[in-house]
């Protein structure tokens, strides 16, 4: 694994994904241990946080930044099977390593724990357990409803559902409750969002005009991507506008 940064930690309560991240119900006296388990380490756009079959000695949570899970063939040939965001969390309890790599894809901060004390944690205290149990059923959903994106819908429709996760992910995190437009940086390349969703880098392209040419989103750049009307680009990814936000 490549040597990481280290970033000095800030507290607990002021964490930007404190109220979506396995800490999220924890009293004051159980982030005190946290904190006393934890260290922040912060890895630049392409570099490898984890390599595929790696022992990890730690577990934690992405505070800021977007990283890939990608998996590799015996044949060389790989394959992005999904996107960590911002508190998703990295690593398993009980398992020494990761089937996956884990690429930053831009600049990303984690939250990590070390993983002995942390499993420890777990047994004693059920609410973080519990809120890790219900963020793998969370993740176990995100990728059902990938499959279907990739198996069911059209391209139109996967750059649509693409962008309706971004967003919903993103308005979750902000808890600004703006009813307003909604903007957002796209975390992956066009050439990356194709490899992600199995369709070539004109057709992603094709597409993304096609919805700035309808009204449905607008473009500052290549990134940046407003959404005026969050149901009109979710009725375009052909869901249910009042589905909520993407866990």
């Amino acid at each position: 694994m490549n040597a990481p940064n280290q970033t000095i930690s800030p507290n607990c309560s002021d964490c930007p994904i404190r109220h979506r991240a396995v800490c999220a119900r924890c009293e004051a006296d159980e982030l005190q241990t946290l904190e006393a388990i934890k260290y922040y380490r912060s890895f630049e756009a392409g570099q490898t946080i984890i390599w595929s079959g790696d022992k990890m000695d730690f577990v934690g949570s992405v505070v800021s930044g977007i990283a890939t899970l990608t998996q590799t063939m015996e044949d060389g040939r790989t394959q992005m099977v999904g996107l960590l965001l911002p508190s998703d969390f990295v690593g398993r309890p009980g398992r020494s390593g990761t089937p996956y790599d884990v690429v930053a894809t831009t600049d990303i901060t984690m939250c990590c724990f070390r993983k002995k004390p942390f499993e420890q944690m777990m047994a004693n205290t059920p609410h973080v357990a519990q809120r890790l149990l219900e963020m793998t059923l969370d993740e176990l959903d995100a990728a059902r409803e990938w499959m279907l994106v990739l198996g069911r819908k059209t391209a139109r429709e996967k750059i649509a559902s693409f962008l309706s996760i971004l967003g919903r992910r993103d308005a979750s995190l902000k808890q600004d409750g703006n009813s307003g437009p909604m903007v957002f940086d796209l975390p992956l390349t066009r050439e990356a969002m194709g490899d992600y969703l199995g369709l070539t880098l004109e057709t992603v392209s094709r597409q993304m005009t096609a919805l700035k040419k309808d009204g449905v989103i607008t473009l500052d750049g290549k990134r940046r991507v407003t959404v005026p009307d969050m149901s009109r680009l979710m009725e375009e990814a052909g869901d249910d506008a009042d589905g909520g936000v993407f866990a």
